[in-house]
């Protein structure tokens, strides 16, 4: 998760809430916050963080309601890498890997990103991701890229 827009701690705490109020879903970790440069974009500096999720929602449903989630937060999608006051991708979904239409888990881009990698190893840090490897192995691939881990407030 993260955003770049507006009170973007604020939302980002109204997204760890609304997490946990999802049916059949509880929170189980969340990460710190970490900040990061905008990725293939220009605007301010993003905070990113990571959330684990136990559910028993299906992927595509959890999908739907992470995008009504970002929607309630005033999301707003004029172009591609627009900034954004609340961005939410569904990096995983345990260790199956899937890919329809509007869902490809693993995260597609998820081995690219210091933004994901740092923050998922903070709370996973023995985490294996489907079809990439162990996350360890991952992190040295993004080692150049900024993603500074803040101190609590």
């Amino acid at each position: 998760m993260g955003g770049n827009l507006g009170d973007v701690r604020g939302s980002l705490d109204a997204a760890f809430a609304a997490l946990s109020a999802l049916p059949e879903t509880r929170l189980l970790r969340t990460s710190s916050l970490y900040a990061s440069a905008p990725h293939d974009a220009s605007g301010p500096d993003y905070l990113n963080a990571v959330a684990e999720l136990s559910t028993t929602l299906a992927a595509d449903d959890l999908l739907a309601a992470l995008q009504a989630i970002e929607t309630n937060a005033g999301r707003a999608r004029p172009y591609r890498n627009a900034p954004r006051t609340l961005d939410l991708d569904l990096l995983l979904y345990g260790a199956r890997r899937t890919a329809s239409g509007s869902l490809v888990v693993p995260h597609p881009r998820l081995h690219e990103r210091a933004f994901v990698l740092r923050p998922l190893a903070e709370i996973a840090p023995r985490l294996v991701v489907p079809g990439l490897g162990r996350l360890a192995d991952l992190l040295p691939h993004v080692a150049g890229q900024r993603a500074d881990r803040l101190p609590p407030c």
